[in-house]
């Protein structure tokens, strides 16, 4: 395993996954937009910078002083994305792990492959391609589901009344430790130029998902927005499953207890 790595984005997922690459030996230098992380950071053996995409200085070479890149960012600004990549062509980076969504994809009511429909001109969709075209080093895209795991907890994700629209669809979701094991195995097995899903195994319909979770953390029972209209699209993991022989520690959504501090 390549043992310098910089994640940009040292945040709800990029911290922990610095926690787990540190427990295996690597360097890893993190970002944050925040300056009260900074001595955080440092008690977690994380060399610290701060940087925000919207405003990329000099100092950024000494961050992207590594041998992978891991962009943990939920940001959508083109321009900023691709004044990074001309820091990074100059810089020793020669792998990119970019972390993306499964939103990319059209709800076209199908099971959905790294193959399917993406949205047209969609701004995730265009920051991926600046990653994935450049020929100054190679990039990963892993494209996650909703995410949830620990203070992440999807009885709240619909709060004061929300109403929950297209009860009968289904989710697709990924707890943050299979994330953080999933990054891990890409970087160990050395797996680069591919785009990949992660998603759990299940898909239960939003009207079942959401009535449990809100239960399991003594929630109001939740309102739907009924409608004759189903829109959804089911996120295959098989690739994924595959090229790291991998299997999800949180494979069955329904079988979790969503009220257990632990998760």
């Amino acid at each position: 395993m390549d043992k310098n790595i910089s994640i940009l984005g040292c945040g709800w997922l990029g911290e922990p996954l610095a926690i787990k690459l540190i427990e295996q030996g690597c360097c890893i230098k993190g970002s944050t937009t925040s300056s009260f992380k900074l001595d955080e950071f440092k008690k977690l053996r994380i060399t610290p910078f701060l940087i925000s995409l919207e405003d990329l200085k000099e100092t950024l070479f000494e961050f992207l002083r590594s041998d992978i890149l891991i962009v943990a960012l939920p940001s959508k600004n083109i321009n900023g994305f691709k004044n990074l990549i001309k820091y990074i062509e100059q810089s020793s980076i020669k792998k990119v792990l970019f972390i993306s969504a499964t939103s990319v994809y059209k709800s076209n009511n199908l099971i959905v492959t790294e193959e399917s429909d993406l949205y047209n001109n969609a701004a995730l969709v265009e920051i991926e391609k600046l990653f994935k075209t450049n020929k100054k080093f190679k990039t990963t895209v892993i494209r996650f589901a909703g995410l949830f795991g620990y203070n992440r907890k999807p009885g709240n994700f619909f709060k004061n009344g929300r109403i929950i629209p297209n009860p009968e669809g289904f989710v697709n979701m990924i707890h943050q430790d299979d994330c953080v094991a999933i990054l891990t195995k890409i970087i160990e097995n050395n797996i680069w130029n591919e785009v990949f899903n992660a998603c759990a195994d299940s898909h239960p319909k939003r009207r079942d998902y959401y009535i449990k979770t809100k239960a399991d953390i003594g929630k109001d029972a939740p309102v739907f927005e009924e409608t004759e209209k189903n829109v959804f699209k089911i996120i295959s993991n098989k690739k994924i499953k595959s090229a790291l022989n991998y299997n999800f520690k949180y494979a069955d959504l329904m079988a979790i207890n969503y009220g257990d501090l632990d998760i």
